[in-house]
């Protein structure tokens, strides 16, 4: 079994802006999502973007105005945020994101961990340790802001099989298979190289945590003003200190 840092990087790391339906998709949903009037800097103006990829998160809040930290533990895909985030005010930072402490001073504005980087945790004690953190390093007012996939519901029989993203040169599905805690993910993907086709596999572990999960918790580090929103099985929410 991969960790979830070799995962990435031997296998989804070079595919991920595809995955999510190329670079400029990705940015252009978090633009529509980042409203100016809802997320635009009022004090410090400083952002921490937890487990930040390729950008999808950094590059808008930067263009609202922000000075991002983008911390990340895959080298591929920080490169990616550097060569496409030009002279965008973005700090990277290569790293464990239970680990941001040491870089960032208490003062932040906003803090944003989106697209599943959460399941990425190896536990929920280290998930309550990451809201306990975030929440001591937020400034008053200051906000926060996850999205994760909701895996409490066992899925059972064929509805395991989920297909990702498909083009005529790449075709990615993956697999899940459910523990107590956790789900084993499979990635399963088919690229044509050098008129063959080859074939890429990998899995590793996601937590399961409900939303419900995730509020009391961020309840019980001290946030207020939870809004928790679900689409698509798909749970965001921006909770406040």
């Amino acid at each position: 079994m991969a960790s979830v840092a070799e995962h990435y990087d031997q296998t989804l790391a070079e595919i991920y802006s595809w995955m999510h339906g190329g670079f400029n998709a990705g940015i252009q949903k978090n633009i529509a999502f980042f409203k100016p009037e809802l997320f635009a800097p009022k004090s410090s103006g400083i952002a921490l973007d937890l487990g930040a990829g390729c950008g999808f998160q950094s590059i808008p809040l930067a263009k609202l105005g922000y000075s991002i930290i983008a911390i990340d533990l895959n080298s591929k895909l920080l490169a990616e945020l550097q060569k496409q985030a030009g002279n965008l005010p973005i700090q990277l930072v290569q790293d464990d994101l239970l680990n941001f402490s040491q870089t960032v001073n208490d003062n932040l504005e906003l803090v944003v961990c989106m697209t599943d980087t959460l399941l990425h945790l190896e536990t929920k004690e280290q998930v309550a340790l990451l809201f306990s953190k975030v929440f001591s390093a937020l400034e008053p007012g200051g906000q926060f802001v996850m999205s994760f996939r909701d895996l409490s519901k066992t899925l059972e029989g064929t509805d395991r099989f989920l297909p990702i993203r498909s083009e005529k040169n790449c075709i990615l599905s993956c697999f899940l298979e459910y523990e107590l805690e956790t789900v084993k993910v499979y990635d399963i993907i088919y690229r044509y190289q050098n008129a063959n086709w080859k074939l890429y596999k990998s899995f590793y572990h996601k937590l399961r945590v409900s939303q419900d999960w995730m509020v009391e918790q961020l309840t019980q580090s001290g946030f207020k003003k939870l809004n928790p929103t679900t689409e698509a099985g798909f749970v965001t929410i921006t909770a406040s200190k």
